[in-house]
């Protein structure tokens, strides 16, 4: 098959089996080599150690597959409406209310590369923010949106609701046109980050990202950034929220990415393990875990919770897990600091 066509076909394919956008990059090195090299050197990737474990592989795609020529990339949106609703279950990021979208996208990827393959042959390798790939970046040379400076991918016809998946491959295709920037002189994502994490436009320190905090963070939340996680439970959308190109942002055609039933704070820290991986097991959330959860539910009562709440964080205290007593010590001081009992 001529590439011209091979391109075309590629991308009709990826929209007919459910994927709303797809771009093509080249797989040349990573642009961005000194500045990711000194991210991680003055520490900015926090506990998440993987990052610089891997840091050559993803700065140089041949690393990971010898030969590589082009990255097919891919969008999938999962703006739901109602999942940014205010809830007294705490707040949970967008992406994280549905099922989880690795096995989504994973399947539809394979699905994908067989087609590439069945095509055109090649060697080829998928992955879902799971491999050492720099997938905003591989997604801006393919067109499908540009860095904004919350660090995060924007999309003209997506606004930020979107995952992405790549598959690289030894194929030399036909790439798309690197998409600019739009940001202008907006600084509103900046001004919305609740912790300062986004220190400046297109840097993000993610030691202080709630995001980070909620989920990659399996330690003590640090005492300074507590009250500023309100009611967060999972991740955080503040500087997503306030991107005005989400006034393009359309709802998700994925019925799997809409928001699975939720728990009230209280009920989730009277979870044991079994009711959790029973409730959770097709969730994002399964990722940190009971005591992740129930550590983050502990700071959202300290912030949120009422007198009622001091006895259910009592029982937490007298629990072996020194991670949730902890926390619900803190969260029972801030109940009664903030009510003057």
């Amino acid at each position: 098959m001529e590439n011209n066509f091979l391109e075309v076909a590629i991308k009709e394919k990826a929209r007919a089996i459910g994927f709303d956008a797809c771009g093509i990059a080249n797989a040349s090195v990573s642009l961005r080599v000194d500045y990711v090299r000194q991210w991680l050197v003055d520490g900015k990737a926090g506990d998440m150690a993987w990052l610089a474990k891997n840091q050559e592989k993803r700065l140089d795609p041949n690393q990971v597959l010898p030969g590589v020529k082009s990255v097919v990339v891919v969008a999938l949106n999962y703006f739901s409406p109602s999942s940014m609703a205010s809830s007294a279950c705490g707040k949970i990021a967008c992406y994280a209310r549905g099922e989880d979208y690795h096995k989504i996208m994973e399947a539809r990827l394979k699905e994908l590369a067989v087609f590439i393959q069945s095509c055109a042959g090649g060697d080829m390798k998928w992955y879902v923010d799971t491999g050492p790939v720099l997938e905003r970046e591989m997604a801006m040379r393919a067109g499908l949106g540009w860095q904004g400076k919350s660090t995060m991918l924007i999309s003209k016809n997506l606004g930020t609701w979107f995952f992405l998946g790549e598959i690289l491959t030894t194929l030399d295709l036909q790439a798309g046109e690197a998409m600019r920037d739009h940001c202008g002189s907006c600084q509103r994502c900046i001004k919305a980050c609740p912790t300062g994490a986004i220190t400046a436009p297109y840097q993000l320190d993610a030691r202080r990202c709630i995001a980070y905090l909620t989920i990659e963070n399996r330690g003590p939340i640090p005492a300074e950034f507590r009250k500023a996680m309100g009611d967060r439970i999972f991740g955080c959308d503040d500087c997503l929220e306030a991107c005005p190109w989400n006034r393009f942002a359309k709802n998700t055609r994925e019925e799997k990415l809409k928001p699975l039933p939720s728990f009230s704070l209280q009920e989730l820290l009277e979870f044991d393990e079994e009711r959790f991986h029973y409730h959770f097991q097709r969730s994002p959330m399964k990722r940190i875990k009971l005591r992740g959860l129930q550590r983050n539910a502990c700071v959202a009562l300290g912030n949120v919770g009422n007198k009622s709440d001091i006895a259910l964080l009592e029982k937490k205290v007298l629990e072996k897990d020194e991670l949730v007593v902890e926390h619900a010590k803190w969260a029972i001081q801030e109940i009664q600091r903030r009510l003057l009992i």
